[in-house]
Protein backbone atom coordinates (compact mmCIF):
# COMPACT_ATOMS: atom_id res chain seq x y z
CA UNK A 1 0.00 0.00 0.00
CA UNK A 2 1.20 3.85 -0.61
CA UNK A 3 2.73 5.15 2.80
CA UNK A 4 0.13 6.92 5.09
CA UNK A 5 0.51 10.36 6.45
CA UNK A 6 -0.60 9.86 10.66
CA UNK A 7 -2.11 13.07 12.54
CA UNK A 8 0.60 12.78 15.30
CA UNK A 9 4.70 12.69 15.57
CA UNK A 10 5.87 8.52 17.37
CA UNK A 11 6.80 10.38 20.36
CA UNK A 12 2.91 11.45 20.61
CA UNK A 13 1.74 8.27 20.48
CA UNK A 14 4.55 6.99 22.92
CA UNK A 15 3.25 9.36 25.48
CA UNK A 16 -0.03 8.61 25.13
CA UNK A 17 0.13 4.74 25.51
CA UNK A 18 2.75 4.92 28.52
CA UNK A 19 0.13 7.39 30.15
CA UNK A 20 -2.46 4.51 29.68
CA UNK A 21 -0.15 1.96 30.26
CA UNK A 22 0.71 3.70 33.56
CA UNK A 23 -3.45 3.66 34.47
CA UNK A 24 -3.84 -0.15 33.91
CA UNK A 25 -0.66 -1.10 36.13
CA UNK A 26 -2.17 1.38 39.17
CA UNK A 27 -5.43 -0.33 38.40
CA UNK A 28 -4.37 -4.26 38.36
CA UNK A 29 -5.40 -4.46 34.88
CA UNK A 30 -3.29 -6.72 32.74
CA UNK A 31 -4.87 -6.28 29.57
CA UNK A 32 -7.27 -3.46 28.40
CA UNK A 33 -10.23 -3.49 25.70
CA UNK A 34 -11.13 -0.16 24.26
CA UNK A 35 -14.60 0.04 22.02
CA UNK A 36 -14.59 4.06 22.31
CA UNK A 37 -13.30 5.14 19.01
CA UNK A 38 -12.10 8.18 20.38
CA UNK A 39 -9.96 6.09 23.01
CA UNK A 40 -9.09 3.78 19.39
CA UNK A 41 -8.13 6.82 17.67
CA UNK A 42 -6.11 8.59 21.02
CA UNK A 43 -4.13 5.34 21.04
CA UNK A 44 -3.29 4.19 17.62
CA UNK A 45 -4.62 6.83 14.87
CA UNK A 46 -7.57 4.71 13.66
CA UNK A 47 -9.97 6.60 12.31
CA UNK A 48 -13.34 5.05 10.05
CA UNK A 49 -16.89 5.38 10.28
CA UNK A 50 -16.88 1.84 11.50
CA UNK A 51 -18.10 2.35 14.99
CA UNK A 52 -21.82 1.15 14.16
CA UNK A 53 -20.12 -2.58 14.48
CA UNK A 54 -18.33 -3.68 17.29
CA UNK A 55 -14.39 -3.13 17.45
CA UNK A 56 -11.85 -2.17 19.42
CA UNK A 57 -7.85 -1.45 20.42
CA UNK A 58 -6.41 -3.92 22.78
CA UNK A 59 -3.65 -2.87 25.19
CA UNK A 60 -1.17 -5.03 27.40
CA UNK A 61 1.25 -3.28 29.77
CA UNK A 62 3.99 -4.01 27.30
CA UNK A 63 3.40 -5.31 23.83
CA UNK A 64 2.42 -2.92 20.82
CA UNK A 65 -1.32 -2.85 21.00
CA UNK A 66 -3.65 -4.80 18.71
CA UNK A 67 -6.55 -3.57 16.24
CA UNK A 68 -9.79 -5.69 16.51
CA UNK A 69 -12.81 -5.07 14.11
CA UNK A 70 -14.94 -6.26 11.26
CA UNK A 71 -12.62 -7.62 8.19
CA UNK A 72 -13.75 -5.41 5.71
CA UNK A 73 -12.69 -2.42 8.26
CA UNK A 74 -9.22 -4.15 8.34
CA UNK A 75 -7.36 -1.84 5.41
CA UNK A 76 -8.72 1.23 7.01
CA UNK A 77 -6.67 0.11 9.91
CA UNK A 78 -4.01 0.10 7.85
CA UNK A 79 -4.48 3.42 6.48
CA UNK A 80 -5.29 5.47 9.03
CA UNK A 81 -3.05 3.50 12.11
CA UNK A 82 0.74 3.60 12.95
CA UNK A 83 0.23 -0.49 13.81
CA UNK A 84 1.74 -3.27 11.73
CA UNK A 85 0.47 -6.31 9.77
CA UNK A 86 0.53 -8.78 12.95
CA UNK A 87 -1.49 -6.72 15.20
CA UNK A 88 -4.42 -6.28 13.23
CA UNK A 89 -6.70 -8.71 14.18
CA UNK A 90 -10.23 -8.44 11.94
CA UNK A 91 -13.52 -10.78 12.27
CA UNK A 92 -15.63 -12.29 9.62
CA UNK A 93 -18.72 -11.11 8.33
CA UNK A 94 -20.81 -13.76 9.49
CA UNK A 95 -20.66 -12.14 13.36
CA UNK A 96 -22.32 -9.14 11.71
CA UNK A 97 -25.81 -8.27 13.50
CA UNK A 98 -25.87 -12.31 14.20
CA UNK A 99 -28.41 -14.02 16.03
CA UNK A 100 -26.50 -17.14 15.71
CA UNK A 101 -22.97 -15.48 16.34
CA UNK A 102 -21.20 -12.19 18.48
CA UNK A 103 -18.06 -10.43 17.39
CA UNK A 104 -17.12 -10.88 21.16
CA UNK A 105 -16.67 -14.79 20.81
CA UNK A 106 -14.16 -13.49 18.46
CA UNK A 107 -12.42 -11.57 20.49
CA UNK A 108 -12.43 -14.07 23.21
CA UNK A 109 -10.39 -16.04 20.92
CA UNK A 110 -7.99 -13.02 20.47
CA UNK A 111 -7.34 -12.10 23.89
CA UNK A 112 -6.76 -16.43 24.41
CA UNK A 113 -4.75 -16.43 21.64
CA UNK A 114 -2.27 -13.40 23.21
CA UNK A 115 -1.97 -15.53 26.84
CA UNK A 116 -4.58 -13.72 28.82
CA UNK A 117 -7.33 -16.09 29.23
CA UNK A 118 -6.99 -15.39 33.12
CA UNK A 119 -6.09 -12.03 32.84
CA UNK A 120 -7.57 -9.45 34.62
CA UNK A 121 -9.21 -7.94 31.87
CA UNK A 122 -10.65 -3.68 31.25
CA UNK A 123 -13.56 -2.92 29.31
CA UNK A 124 -15.46 0.15 29.41
CA UNK A 125 -18.89 -0.98 30.61
CA UNK A 126 -20.80 2.30 30.30
CA UNK A 127 -20.00 3.54 27.26
CA UNK A 128 -22.26 3.98 24.20
CA UNK A 129 -20.22 1.14 21.95
CA UNK A 130 -20.00 -1.62 24.48
CA UNK A 131 -23.45 -3.41 24.79
CA UNK A 132 -24.39 -5.93 27.97
CA UNK A 133 -24.88 -8.17 25.27
CA UNK A 134 -21.10 -7.56 24.41
CA UNK A 135 -20.40 -8.16 28.24
CA UNK A 136 -22.48 -11.41 28.96
CA UNK A 137 -20.98 -12.94 25.75
CA UNK A 138 -17.65 -12.00 26.66
CA UNK A 139 -18.18 -12.86 30.44
CA UNK A 140 -19.51 -16.12 29.04
CA UNK A 141 -16.68 -16.76 26.85
CA UNK A 142 -13.65 -15.96 29.40
CA UNK A 143 -14.79 -17.73 32.42
CA UNK A 144 -11.77 -17.71 34.23
CA UNK A 145 -10.33 -13.87 33.79
CA UNK A 146 -11.71 -11.27 36.17
CA UNK A 147 -13.40 -8.99 33.73
CA UNK A 148 -13.17 -5.44 35.36
CA UNK A 149 -14.79 -1.70 34.89
CA UNK A 150 -12.35 0.37 33.20
CA UNK A 151 -14.73 3.02 32.34
CA UNK A 152 -12.73 6.40 31.18
CA UNK A 153 -9.71 5.18 32.05
CA UNK A 154 -8.32 6.19 28.78
CA UNK A 155 -10.27 9.50 28.55
CA UNK A 156 -8.78 10.74 32.07
CA UNK A 157 -5.50 10.38 30.58
CA UNK A 158 -6.43 12.35 27.59
CA UNK A 159 -7.83 15.63 29.95
CA UNK A 160 -4.09 17.36 29.62
CA UNK A 161 -3.92 18.23 26.05
CA UNK A 162 0.22 17.94 24.07
CA UNK A 163 1.24 20.95 22.62
CA UNK A 164 0.33 18.78 18.95
CA UNK A 165 -3.79 18.39 19.93
CA UNK A 166 -3.97 21.74 21.28
CA UNK A 167 -2.50 23.19 17.63
CA UNK A 168 -5.21 21.18 16.36
CA UNK A 169 -7.75 22.49 18.41
CA UNK A 170 -6.81 25.91 17.29
CA UNK A 171 -7.24 25.11 13.99
CA UNK A 172 -10.57 23.90 14.76
CA UNK A 173 -11.48 27.33 16.58
CA UNK A 174 -10.53 29.06 13.46
CA UNK A 175 -13.49 27.19 11.79
CA UNK A 176 -15.84 27.54 14.58
CA UNK A 177 -15.31 30.97 14.20
CA UNK A 178 -16.20 30.47 10.12
CA UNK A 179 -20.15 29.27 11.35
CA UNK A 180 -21.04 30.92 14.03
CA UNK A 181 -20.44 34.05 12.42
CA UNK A 182 -22.03 32.67 9.02
CA UNK A 183 -24.90 31.58 10.89
CA UNK A 184 -25.24 34.92 12.45
CA UNK A 185 -25.06 36.77 9.28
CA UNK A 186 -27.48 34.99 7.41
CA UNK A 187 -30.26 35.06 9.97
CA UNK A 188 -33.09 36.74 8.57
CA UNK A 189 -36.25 36.58 8.53
CA UNK A 190 -38.23 34.01 6.43
CA UNK A 191 -35.25 31.80 5.75
CA UNK A 192 -36.03 28.43 6.41
CA UNK A 193 -33.66 26.36 9.22
CA UNK A 194 -32.78 23.51 6.62
CA UNK A 195 -31.22 25.99 4.51
CA UNK A 196 -29.75 27.76 7.21
CA UNK A 197 -28.41 24.32 8.33
CA UNK A 198 -27.00 23.61 4.81
CA UNK A 199 -24.73 26.55 4.62
CA UNK A 200 -23.64 25.75 8.21
CA UNK A 201 -22.36 22.52 6.98
CA UNK A 202 -20.99 23.79 4.15
CA UNK A 203 -18.52 26.00 6.42
CA UNK A 204 -17.72 23.14 8.51
CA UNK A 205 -16.67 20.87 5.94
CA UNK A 206 -14.99 23.55 3.55
CA UNK A 207 -12.81 24.85 7.06
CA UNK A 208 -10.15 27.76 6.64
CA UNK A 209 -7.83 28.17 4.22
CA UNK A 210 -5.95 24.85 3.66
CA UNK A 211 -7.51 23.32 7.16
CA UNK A 212 -10.51 21.10 5.80
CA UNK A 213 -13.03 20.23 8.13
CA UNK A 214 -14.18 17.48 9.30
CA UNK A 215 -17.86 15.89 10.74
CA UNK A 216 -18.42 17.12 14.38
CA UNK A 217 -19.73 14.65 17.18
CA UNK A 218 -23.16 16.44 17.48
CA UNK A 219 -24.80 18.14 14.55
CA UNK A 220 -25.82 21.60 14.82
CA UNK A 221 -28.52 22.47 17.29
CA UNK A 222 -30.53 26.07 16.27
CA UNK A 223 -34.33 26.15 17.97
CA UNK A 224 -36.17 29.33 18.02
CA UNK A 225 -38.26 31.03 20.59
CA UNK A 226 -39.94 28.39 22.54
CA UNK A 227 -38.10 25.36 20.96
CA UNK A 228 -34.98 27.11 22.21
CA UNK A 229 -36.06 26.47 25.73
CA UNK A 230 -34.48 22.97 25.45
CA UNK A 231 -30.96 22.54 24.91
CA UNK A 232 -30.97 20.01 22.32
CA UNK A 233 -33.59 20.04 19.18
CA UNK A 234 -31.88 20.55 16.02
CA UNK A 235 -33.83 21.66 12.94
CA UNK A 236 -36.79 21.47 10.87
CA UNK A 237 -38.05 23.42 7.73
CA UNK A 238 -39.52 26.11 9.35
CA UNK A 239 -38.76 30.01 8.70
CA UNK A 240 -37.11 32.12 11.22
CA UNK A 241 -39.88 34.55 12.83
CA UNK A 242 -39.60 38.32 14.31
CA UNK A 243 -39.57 38.51 17.95
CA UNK A 244 -37.73 35.32 18.42
CA UNK A 245 -34.55 34.40 19.74
CA UNK A 246 -32.09 31.36 17.82
CA UNK A 247 -29.00 29.59 19.47
CA UNK A 248 -26.41 28.24 17.71
CA UNK A 249 -24.33 25.48 19.21
CA UNK A 250 -21.67 24.37 16.97
CA UNK A 251 -18.23 23.21 16.38
CA UNK A 252 -15.71 23.20 13.79
CA UNK A 253 -13.48 19.70 13.57
CA UNK A 254 -10.21 19.49 12.66
CA UNK A 255 -8.79 15.48 12.60
CA UNK A 256 -11.47 14.96 15.27
CA UNK A 257 -10.48 17.19 17.71
CA UNK A 258 -13.66 19.99 18.43
CA UNK A 259 -13.89 23.34 19.32
CA UNK A 260 -17.38 24.22 19.96
CA UNK A 261 -18.74 27.38 20.14
CA UNK A 262 -22.62 28.72 20.66
CA UNK A 263 -23.89 32.24 20.43
CA UNK A 264 -27.68 33.61 19.74
CA UNK A 265 -28.95 36.21 17.90
CA UNK A 266 -32.91 38.00 18.47
CA UNK A 267 -34.92 38.91 15.69
CA UNK A 268 -36.47 42.39 16.41
CA UNK A 269 -36.19 43.90 19.81
CA UNK A 270 -35.04 41.60 22.89
CA UNK A 271 -37.39 41.93 25.86
CA UNK A 272 -36.02 43.25 29.09
CA UNK A 273 -35.63 39.71 30.61
CA UNK A 274 -33.79 38.88 27.99
CA UNK A 275 -31.23 41.22 28.09
CA UNK A 276 -31.44 41.00 31.75
CA UNK A 277 -29.80 37.81 31.28
CA UNK A 278 -27.07 38.18 28.71
CA UNK A 279 -25.36 40.60 31.02
CA UNK A 280 -25.76 38.70 33.85
CA UNK A 281 -24.62 35.49 31.79
CA UNK A 282 -21.56 37.38 29.80
CA UNK A 283 -20.81 38.46 33.75
CA UNK A 284 -20.78 34.89 34.80
CA UNK A 285 -18.56 33.81 31.87
CA UNK A 286 -15.90 36.22 32.79
CA UNK A 287 -15.74 35.57 36.49
CA UNK A 288 -15.80 32.03 35.40
CA UNK A 289 -12.88 32.64 33.03
CA UNK A 290 -11.13 34.43 36.28
CA UNK A 291 -11.43 31.41 37.89
CA UNK A 292 -10.25 28.59 35.46
CA UNK A 293 -6.59 28.91 36.55
CA UNK A 294 -4.19 26.05 37.45
CA UNK A 295 -4.45 24.77 40.43
CA UNK A 296 -8.03 26.00 40.84
CA UNK A 297 -10.90 23.21 41.28
CA UNK A 298 -13.42 22.34 38.00
CA UNK A 299 -16.38 23.50 40.52
CA UNK A 300 -14.58 27.25 41.09
CA UNK A 301 -15.48 27.96 37.81
CA UNK A 302 -19.08 27.10 38.73
CA UNK A 303 -19.50 28.87 41.68
CA UNK A 304 -17.92 32.13 39.89
CA UNK A 305 -20.59 31.77 37.24
CA UNK A 306 -23.22 31.89 39.46
CA UNK A 307 -22.75 34.82 41.68
CA UNK A 308 -24.01 37.52 39.29
CA UNK A 309 -26.74 35.37 37.91
CA UNK A 310 -28.13 34.31 41.45
CA UNK A 311 -27.70 38.37 41.63
CA UNK A 312 -29.82 39.15 38.88
CA UNK A 313 -31.83 36.05 40.21
CA UNK A 314 -31.01 33.14 37.76
CA UNK A 315 -31.33 30.20 38.94
CA UNK A 316 -28.80 27.63 37.34
CA UNK A 317 -27.94 23.74 38.78
CA UNK A 318 -27.17 22.39 35.62
CA UNK A 319 -23.07 21.86 35.27
CA UNK A 320 -21.81 24.43 32.95
CA UNK A 321 -18.63 22.59 31.27
CA UNK A 322 -16.89 19.40 29.94
CA UNK A 323 -13.83 18.55 28.42
CA UNK A 324 -13.26 18.62 25.08
CA UNK A 325 -11.16 17.18 22.63
CA UNK A 326 -10.73 14.31 20.73
CA UNK A 327 -14.64 12.76 19.60
CA UNK A 328 -16.85 10.94 17.65
CA UNK A 329 -20.51 10.76 17.53
CA UNK A 330 -22.95 11.01 19.10
CA UNK A 331 -20.80 13.61 21.71
CA UNK A 332 -17.98 15.91 21.60
CA UNK A 333 -17.40 15.69 25.18
CA UNK A 334 -14.86 13.50 26.48
CA UNK A 335 -17.28 12.39 29.97
CA UNK A 336 -14.56 12.28 32.91
CA UNK A 337 -14.15 16.35 34.62
CA UNK A 338 -18.12 18.33 34.73
CA UNK A 339 -17.46 22.06 35.56
CA UNK A 340 -20.17 21.28 38.36
CA UNK A 341 -20.81 22.50 42.50
CA UNK A 342 -19.57 18.79 43.37
CA UNK A 343 -16.71 18.59 41.00
CA UNK A 344 -13.17 19.38 42.88
CA UNK A 345 -11.02 18.45 40.01
CA UNK A 346 -7.36 20.34 40.27
CA UNK A 347 -7.22 22.28 36.82
CA UNK A 348 -4.01 21.64 35.38
CA UNK A 349 -2.61 23.18 32.40
CA UNK A 350 -3.09 21.96 29.01
CA UNK A 351 -6.83 20.80 29.90
CA UNK A 352 -9.28 22.20 27.59
CA UNK A 353 -13.24 22.77 28.00
CA UNK A 354 -16.26 23.88 26.81
CA UNK A 355 -17.38 26.94 29.53
CA UNK A 356 -20.89 26.34 28.28
CA UNK A 357 -23.17 27.90 30.68
CA UNK A 358 -26.35 27.94 28.70
CA UNK A 359 -29.63 29.40 29.98
CA UNK A 360 -33.28 27.75 28.84
CA UNK A 361 -36.30 29.04 30.75
CA UNK A 362 -40.06 27.81 29.77
CA UNK A 363 -39.97 30.77 27.21
CA UNK A 364 -36.33 31.11 25.37
CA UNK A 365 -33.25 30.08 25.73
CA UNK A 366 -29.71 32.18 25.37
CA UNK A 367 -26.00 30.10 24.67
CA UNK A 368 -23.55 32.24 24.84
CA UNK A 369 -20.01 29.73 25.23
CA UNK A 370 -16.24 29.48 25.15
CA UNK A 371 -13.93 26.73 24.61
CA UNK A 372 -10.97 27.56 26.90
CA UNK A 373 -7.82 26.23 27.65
CA UNK A 374 -6.12 26.00 30.87
CA UNK A 375 -3.25 28.17 30.98
CA UNK A 376 0.28 28.00 32.48
CA UNK A 377 -0.42 31.20 34.76
CA UNK A 378 -3.08 33.44 34.91
CA UNK A 379 -6.76 32.85 33.39
CA UNK A 380 -8.01 30.71 30.98
CA UNK A 381 -7.41 31.32 27.20
CA UNK A 382 -10.55 31.46 25.17
CA UNK A 383 -9.73 29.44 21.68
CA UNK A 384 -12.79 31.51 19.58
CA UNK A 385 -12.44 35.33 19.29
CA UNK A 386 -16.18 35.87 18.53
CA UNK A 387 -17.74 38.87 20.22
CA UNK A 388 -19.26 37.52 23.89
CA UNK A 389 -22.63 38.95 23.37
CA UNK A 390 -26.90 38.62 21.89
CA UNK A 391 -26.25 39.70 18.48
CA UNK A 392 -29.80 41.33 17.77
CA UNK A 393 -30.60 41.97 14.36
Amino acid sequence: MPPISLAFTASEYDRRLALTRAAMAARGIDILFVEDPSNMAWLTGYDGWSFYVHQGVILTLEAEPVWWGRGIDANGARRTSWLAEDNLRPYSDHYVQSTEFHPMQHLAEVIKDMGFEGARLGVEMENYYFSAKAYTTLCAELPKAEIVDATALVNWQRAVKSAEEIAFMRRAARISEKMVTGAIERAEVGLRKNEMVAEIYRDAILGVEEDWGDYPALVPMVPSGADSSAPHLTWDGSPLIPEQCTFFELSGVYRRYHTPLCRSVYLGTPPDDLRRAEGALVAGLEAGLEAARAGNRACDIFNALAVPLEAAGISRSARCGYPIGLSYPPDWGERTISLRGSDHTILEPGMTFHFMPGLWTDDWGLEITESILITEEGAAETFCNVPRKLFVK
